[in-house]
C-alpha cells in the first residue's frame, strides 16, 4: 500500500477482509492476529476431485444449472460429488461463478444520488390507494412532495391510475410553483403512471428530468412513502371506506391543508413543510436557538451539555450514494 497499491485490492490478495485491517490499526496492533489453520482441513478436496467437479458442473448436463439444482439432480442419480457451498466456492475460485442460463441477468442499479438544497430541485411522487364501500374498488391519491421542504406541491384524487392523470398534475404544480426548465429532478417508481408516455412526453416538454426506483425495491423511493404512512396513520384518517369520490376528494384536501401548514415535521427541525418551502424557518429556528441560549445564561446549572442547537438541515439527499441513512422522512 506504502507503494501505492489500493486498500482493499492488497487485502484481497491477502485473503483479509479490509474491516480487519481497519480495526488492527485502530487498536494499533502491528502483526497479522489471525490465528488460522496450522493444518490444511481433513476433508479438503483434493486439486484431481476439485477438478472433476469442475468438469461435472461445466458439461453440457448442468453448465445452464446452478449448484443448488445440480446437487439435488446428482443425488436422484445416487451421486454426491461436493456440497452447494463447496461448488460455489470452486467455481468463484476459478472465476466461474456467472449467471448461468440463456435469461439475462438483473442489471438494474442503484438510482443516482439527488441531493436537494432548495425547494423546487428534487420532487418525488407516487399513487397510494384509498379505499371506497364498493368492495375491491378504490381511489387513488397521486402525491407529489418537495424532499426539500417535504411540502406537498402537488395531489389529486381519481378513480383510475393513468399517466394522463398524472401528466395533468405534474403540469399543474409547476405551474403553481414557477418551475424554470432544467431546474427539477422528478423521482417516482416504475408503475405505469410513472412511465407512461404521456408523463414522459410532458416531463419532457417541461424540461423536468425523471428519475426512478429499481423495480421491485421498495425504499428507493422513501420520502413519498413515509408521507402515505402519515397520512394513512393519522388520527383523522376515516376508520371507515371513503363513500364516494368527492369525500375522498374532501379529506385529501384537509390533510394536506394541516400536513404543509400545520404539522411540525420532526425531520426538518419541527417547522411545518410550508415554513420550510418559504425560508421562514430559517428565522423561526434561530429565534428558538436565541431562546435556548438566554434560558441557559439564566440558570446555567440545568444544562449538563450544550444547548439544542436548533441548526437548519441545508442539504436532502435521495437515495444517497456513501451509505448514509436517508434522513428520517416524516
Amino acid at each position: 500500500m506504502q507503494a501505492g497499491a489500493r486498500h482493499e485490492r492488497a487485502c484481497k490478495q491477502l485473503g483479509l477482509d479490509p474491516r480487519t485491517l481497519q480495526r488492527w490499526r485502530k487498536q494499533d496492533i502491528g502483526e497479522d492476529q489471525r490465528a488460522g489453520p496450522t493444518s490444511p482441513p481433513a476433508n479438503r478436496l483434493t486439486a484431481a476431485e476439485q477438478q472433476h467437479v469442475l468438469e461435472i458442473v461445466n458439461s453440457p448436463r448442468f453448465r445452464d444449472l446452478s449448484p443448488k439444482q445440480i446437487v439435488p439432480m446428482l443425488a436422484d442419480d445416487g451421486t454426491f460429488l461436493a456440497s452447494e457451498s463447496t461448488i460455489y466456492r470452486l467455481l468463484r475460485a476459478n472465476d466461474q461463478l456467472a449467471h448461468r442460463g440463456r435469461a439475462r441477468p438483473a442489471t438494474h442499479r442503484r438510482p443516482d444520488e439527488l441531493v436537494a438544497t432548495a425547494p423546487r430541485r428534487v420532487w418525488s411522487w407516487d399513487i397510494t390507494w384509498l379505499p371506497s364501500v364498493v368492495r375491491g374498488k378504490f381511489f387513488f391519491l397521486y402525491t407529489i412532495i418537495d424532499v426539500f421542504s417535504r411540502k406537498i406541491v402537488g395531489q389529486a384524487v381519481h378513480d383510475s391510475e393513468s399517466d394522463v392523470h398524472a401528466a395533468v398534475l405534474i403540469t399543474a404544480a409547476c405551474a403553481a410553483e414557477d418551475v424554470q426548465r432544467d431546474q427539477l429532478v422528478v423521482h417516482s417508481d416504475n408503475g405505469g403512471p410513472m412511465k407512461g408516455a404521456t408523463m414522459l412526453a410532458t416531463l419532457q416538454s417541461l424540461g423536468v428530468v425523471p428519475s426512478f426506483s429499481r423495480p421491485g425495491v421498495s425504499d428507493d423511493n422513501p420520502y413519498v412513502e413515509a408521507l402515505f404512512r402519515t397520512l394513512k396513520y393519522s388520527p383523522e384518517y376515516p376508520s371507515r371506506p371513503f363513500a364516494s369520490l368527492d369525500a375522498a376528494r374532501a379529506w385529501v384536501d384537509r390533510f394536506v391543508h394541516w400536513y404543509n401548514d400545520r404539522h411540525l415535521h420532526s425531520a426538518i427541525g419541527f417547522v411545518t413543510p410550508a415554513q420550510r418551502h418559504s425560508g421562514l424557518d430559517i428565522r423561526i429556528l434561530r429565534d428558538r436557538a436565541v431562546v435556548y441560549a438566554a434560558a441557559k445564561r439564566r440558570n446555567p446549572q440545568r444544562w449538563s451539555r450544550h444547548c439544542r442547537p436548533w441548526a437548519r438541515i441545508d442539504t436532502v439527499r435521495l437515495n444517497p450514494r456513501d451509505n448514509r441513512s436517508t434522513e428520517a422522512a416524516a
